[in-house]
């Protein structure tokens, strides 16, 4: 019996079922993009890590992540899509293990890429599971709550990771993924339905390129400040780097099977979605990955401790989902996600200005709550819009780019701000820290403030789509896979 044919008790259960394992995975897989923060002074310490090193064990979980994630989309497409999540899953809880017994950095970042190549088949194969598994008309609702758990994993890293490594050591940070895998492995294959999309070549060569393009640009911006900004070790990489890159794009344009269809950048809601990730990513992340650091080395709280003060921004997608999710539905996610990404610069902005070796804990509240109000309203709304945004056979492949964007804006953020506190200031003092710190998060403040300028080019009738998919012609998807029309 096929799933629309299912007794309607059936298919209920079914989609809590779908609901469960997707959000459980997705959330495992996201809470890694910055449960390590939060560890780093442990690892730099256990390890005897420098700044590049710690920078990898970031950028390798995240690069590989997005430089994959399209590939994961066009895997699941091909051969399945619950076989090649669950897949996806035991390769992360596997390279959980293997960082979790890392004797150096060097198998540490190593076990991170091969977690990040587990995760890329993870985040964008759970959306387009979810989709298809829920009834047009309350897909706003369930793409909110998954857009929600999406942000509140991403916010909760830094607690959790404080959190363990006060009550452990860091190892436990990739140890306590491992029992979660196992259980969601047997879950899926009992209770998730299969699922294919259309079939087709895979992209070999253009996923080649991609991956080679942004290792040699950020693995140079990464080398920059130790080795000179003129060093032919920083510029070969860089410059080979972005002929890769424009390789690729020239590769997508003539390939008759893209796995990043030039094309789709034409639909303006997908583009402006599209770069506002990016920019978002790359000015918010890249500034928490100081962050963390400033809270334990600067201000002297433990990891949890430091963890627990976070809590303002952290604990913000619980309170704003139940509040955000609705309102989308009715005036659309266009000015929540313009909103969000102000509201995150203002965050970034008011550290920046109150940073200091003795700033109190309560004037930096208010940058908290900003910060935690402005990635919750991103956050929420995204995933339905860029779902609205595309036809139907489009949304693994929009899904996957979106992401990928993203995750590579959150690699060239740590990259990037990372070189401006070491160029300005370093590790030497609180006051050498805060020196390097003030200028980088100036630099996150203008990048997510850019995506809310791109995020304002997101055209109004987009909002329109998500407040009528209930099944309505022109509504975007539908449970049964068919292709509905949408104007870009």
């Amino acid at each position: 019996m096929s799933s629309t044919q299912a007794p309607p008790a059936a298919k209920s259960r079914t989609v809590v079922w779908t609901f469960l394992a997707s959000s459980f995975a997705l959330f495992m897989a996201s809470l890694d993009n910055l449960v390590v923060t939060t560890a780093i002074p442990s690892i730099r310490d256990d390890l005897d890590a420098g700044i590049s090193e710690l920078e990898w064990t970031v950028n390798g979980y995240t690069l590989s992540f997005a430089v994959l994630l399209m590939l994961g989309a066009a895997l699941g497409d091909r051969f399945g899509r619950r076989r090649v999540f669950a897949a996806g899953i035991g390769v992360f809880t596997f390279a959980s293990a293997l960082a979790a017994l890392a004797p150096n950095t060097d198998m540490l970042i190593a076990a991170r890429a091969i977690q990040g190549a587990g995760a890329a088949a993870i985040l964008p194969l759970s959306l387009t599971i979810l989709t298809r598994a829920v009834a047009p008309e309350k897909r706003p609702m369930a793409l909110g709550l998954w857009g929600g758990i999406n942000g509140l994993a991403v916010a909760l890293g830094p607690l959790v990771g404080g959190a363990i490594v006060e009550g452990g050591s860091w190892q436990w940070i990739f140890w306590i993924n491992v029992p979660i895998g196992l259980v969601l492995i047997p879950l899926i294959f009992r209770k998730v339905e299969e699922s294919h999309g259309p079939g087709g070549r895979l992209d070999l060569i253009g996923t080649v390129l991609v991956s080679l393009g942004m290792l040699g640009v950020v693995f140079g911006l990464v080398r920059g400040e130790g080795h000179g900004w003129t060093s032919a070790t920083v510029l070969g990489p860089i410059a080979a780097g972005v002929l890769f890159l424009a390789a690729f794009i020239a590769h997508e344009r003539r390939t008759p099977q893209p796995m990043l269809p030039m094309t789709m950048f034409r639909n303006r809601a997908f583009a402006a979605l599209t770069v506002s990730g990016l920019l978002m990513f790359a000015g918010v992340f890249g500034s928490i990955f100081l962050l963390t650091q400033y809270f334990q080395g600067v201000q002297g709280y433990s990891a949890l401790g430091a963890g627990l003060r976070i809590l303002p921004w952290t604990a913000m997608p619980v309170l704003i989902a139940p509040l955000a999710g609705p309102l989308a539905g009715r005036i659309g996610g266009r000015p929540l996600v313009i909103l969000g990404l102000a509201l995150s610069a203002a965050g970034l902005a008011w550290f920046a200005v109150t940073a200091s070796p003795d700033v109190t804990y309560a004037e930096q509240i208010p940058a908290l709550i900003l910060s935690g109000v402005g990635m919750s309203l991103y956050f929420i709304p995204t995933a339905s819009l860029l779902m609205a945004s595309v036809r139907t056979e489009q949304q693994g492949v929009a899904s996957g780019a979106n992401n990928a964007m993203r995750e590579l804006g959150g690699v060239l953020g740590v990259a990037v701000l990372a070189s401006v506190f070491s160029s300005q200031g370093g590790f030497v003092s609180p006051q050498a820290f805060v020196d390097g710190l003030v200028p980088a998060l100036w630099v996150g403040v203008a990048l997510a403030g850019v995506g809310s300028l791109t995020a304002a080019l997101i055209p109004r009738r987009s909002a329109d789509r998500i407040r009528t998919s209930s099944g309505e012609p022109g509504a975007g998807t539908d449970v049964d896979n068919r292709k509905v029309p949408v104007a870009a």
